[in-house]
């Protein structure tokens, strides 16, 4: 009974091992676009790396007040020592970006669904 239950180990523990092997070869495979996935979404909704960081220093995966900032004229949150930059495109609902930083969400989700940011330029 004891050789039995020796030879039932040694082969759970070599199926163990198959599957092992098994799943760190999909994990390899499905890496590289899992990352470019990731990467699309954290464009279209304007997540930066550091956004992620703080979400995870705080248990919370709330976006941070800076996360897809969107410069509006007038908006009377200047800071002592930096300069406005003029806006150079225009959303369909008035949002704008200056072209500085990450893509905006607005803007981000427009060009995945087929659009151009060129379309959206302020034309002077």
């Amino acid at each position: 009974m004891k050789e039995y239950a020796m030879n039932n180990l040694i082969d759970i523990q070599t199926q163990i091992q198959k599957l092992q092997k098994q799943a760190n070869e999909l994990r390899a495979r499905e890496f590289d676009k899992t990352v470019l996935e990731i990467r699309a979404k954290m464009e279209a909704f304007g997540i930066a790396l550091k956004d992620l960081q703080q979400a995870k220093r705080r248990g919370k995966s709330k976006p941070t007040k800076t996360s897809g900032v969107v410069n509006r004229a007038g908006s009377g949150a200047k800071k002592k020592g930096v300069s406005t930059v003029a806006a150079k495109y225009r959303g369909p609902n008035g949002e704008v970006w200056s072209g500085r930083g990450l893509m905006p969400r607005w803007l981000a989700a427009l060009v995945a669904l087929g659009q151009t940011k060129e379309e959206f330029v302020i034309k002077s």
